[in-house]
């Protein structure tokens, strides 16, 4: 009985700080993201104002109104093609990356490698993506979602290869030193050395690509495929004036691009929290 009083007395404490820490941290994101939101809804407000006041037609710029009225008519359509979008920038850049990572740790590994596949993956870089999109309808189908697809995978290949090389390359000699007074084998210097040493340059790679592969999906859509997609549903609506339902799509396909790179955010802060760029994240 006579110890149970601090205790009573320290849970109220607790709550309290508790409470505290709370508000700092509510107050700490206001002021982080405060200005952005202002930004964005100031923008929209004369947006409003510019278009009304300038007498604007609606086929050069509808009015922010007049697209949140589209959307939310053509919601569920706006869903539907948002998500086909996604599963075509999100299948792409794992073909994509997945072959850009194999292809950087053999050239890192090997310098036969490199002389081999470097040439091919810079001549690869060189071309126009847009080349790709009528080949890539040719070989896998106007209509199959591998045809955008692959015209993602090589969009996002050059740069997640290029980035991933360099984390595997630029490595601290030092460390490389290190390594090798232990006796250790260039495999072992290999694992643990230069891939953790890559993967903060792998993740930069990937949130680049997260908002190229949308962007990727989405050209290829305009040299045809389903109409249920973001690119076709634009042109479709653009072609019969209804430009607001265009606008809406690009909304969407914003709004897609950035939770796709938050995601990807999210995953490096798990995978290499260690890494400054987490630790920035998290204090943000």
């Amino acid at each position: 009985m006579h110890h149970s009083r601090p205790r009573a007395a320290a849970w109220p404490r607790g709550r309290e700080a508790g409470r505290g820490r709370g508000r700092r941290e509510l107050t700490r994101r206001i002021r982080y993201y405060g200005p952005a939101v202002a930004v964005f809804v100031g923008v929209l407000g004369l947006w409003e104002l510019a278009v009304r006041a300038l007498g604007i037609q609606q086929f050069l710029l509808p009015p922010p109104s007049s697209i949140g009225s589209a959307f939310a008519e053509h919601f569920d359509e706006l869903i539907t093609v948002g998500r086909n979008t996604l599963v075509e920038a999100v299948g792409g850049l794992l073909i994509g990356g997945v072959t850009a990572l194999v292809v950087a740790f053999a050239t890192a590994r090997w310098a036969t490698a490199s002389r081999a596949l470097l040439p091919f993956a810079i001549a690869a870089n060189s071309v126009p993506i847009i080349a790709f999109a009528p080949i890539m309808n040719n070989w896998f189908g106007i209509l199959n979602p591998l045809s955008k697809m692959m015209v993602v995978a090589v969009l996002v290949f050059f740069p997640i290869m290029i980035n991933t090389l360099r984390g595997l390359t630029l490595v601290d000699q030092a460390s490389l030193e290190l390594m090798r007074s232990y006796a250790a084998n260039e495999l072992a210097i290999f694992a643990k050395v230069r891939v953790p040493n890559a993967l903060p340059y792998i993740f930069t790679a990937f949130k680049v690509s997260a908002t190229l592969s949308l962007i990727g999906a989405i050209v290829a859509e305009y040299f045809g495929g389903s109409r249920s997609a973001l690119g076709q549903f634009i042109i479709t609506e653009a072609a019969f004036f209804r430009f607001a339902n265009a606008w809406a799509a690009i909304v969407v396909a914003s709004v897609v691009s950035i939770a796709f790179f938050l995601i990807i955010v999210a995953i490096e802060r798990v995978a290499i929290p260690w890494h400054s760029s987490a630790r920035i994240a998290d204090s943000s």
